[in-house]
């Protein structure tokens, strides 16, 4: 089944479709030459979408039951329905990532699900450690997507995940309060197709009821899944540092610091921080790094 083409900027529709995909081996989600692809599940069943983009134009195709409803989203996925800002009044670091990087508009999958499930596995842990983590249990309870490609795969189910107790997930690297707050979204998740409807606000304070789901996981999901702008992921280990240094000079900094040096751009901190980001800012690193010892060989 095909979609309306839209035209869209190449370079735009990928880095707003990046932000759907957790790491560059993600079984449920891949992009590349021009092609984005990712399934999941959708309120009418399982979904494949193929959203593809050249110089000018964007089409979409999707498969299986949820396929009408993947095809909605296609506008709201690469950014189109978000107006953009134009930063005046802003520290020069932000006028400059804006000169740099014109285009970045955010994208809402509403696939509220799909995008807490890897965001939960990366609390409190390193990037790569919670990448290893979701492509495993996709490996393990992910099941074949609709479509033709044969190396795609839906993320694990709500069921799935319920039928398995937290001690399950322990070889694949995932204490029992991350594997509750897994089964907790399980249990609750025919409740996040509505949530994903509500204005930012309300359906912040709904994901703040789920156990295991806080300031950070929120923070980090809303910007994906709803498209909301001043989304900020409050806790994170590197953020405030790179915020701090990129708009302070400070090369280590507090949530309540970064919170601070973003205050004026309220309304629009989440699109400040995605173009520092996107624009290479970075804190100066001390020390030499951890040995990583995953959890199963404690």
């Amino acid at each position: 089944m095909r979609g309306a083409g839209l035209t869209k900027d190449r370079g735009e529709v990928a880095a707003c479709l990046s932000a759907y995909r957790f790491g560059v081996g993600d079984p449920t989600t891949q992009l590349g030459n021009g092609e984005f692809w990712r399934a999941s599940f959708t309120p009418d069943g399982p979904a494949t979408m193929r959203i593809t983009y050249g110089s000018e134009l964007l089409d979409a195709d999707a498969w299986g039951p949820g396929r009408e409803w993947m095809l909605q989203q296609v506008e709201a996925m690469t950014g189109a329905l978000d107006p953009g800002f134009e930063f005046v009044d802003a520290h020069p670091a932000v006028l400059r990532a804006q000169r740099n990087h014109p285009g970045v508009r955010f994208g809402a999958s509403r696939m509220l699900f799909h995008e807490l499930v890897p965001t939960i596995l990366a609390q409190r842990i390193t990037a790569g450690e919670a990448i290893r983590q979701w492509h495993r249990l996709c490996r393990r309870l992910g099941q074949a997507a609709p479509g033709p490609r044969r190396d795609l795969l839906l993320p694990p189910s709500p069921q799935a995940l319920l039928g398995h107790p937290a001690w399950w997930f322990h070889p694949l690297g995932v204490e029992s309060k991350r594997a509750e707050a897994l089964r907790a979204v399980g249990r609750h998740a025919d409740k996040l197709w509505g949530w994903s409807r509500l204005p930012v606000d309300e359906a912040a304070a709904k994901l703040a009821l789920l156990p295991g789901t806080g300031q950070w996981t929120i923070g980090s999901v809303l910007g994906s899944a709803m498209g909301d702008p001043d989304a900020v992921a409050v806790g994170d280990f590197h953020l405030k540092n790179v915020v701090s240094f990129a708009l302070a000079g400070e090369p280590r900094g507090t949530d309540a610091r970064m919170l601070e040096l973003l205050a004026p751009y309220a309304g629009q901190r989440g699109r400040v921080v995605r173009l520092l980001l996107a624009d290479g800012h970075r804190a100066p690193s001390f020390g030499p790094r951890k040995r990583i010892l995953p959890m199963a060989r404690w």
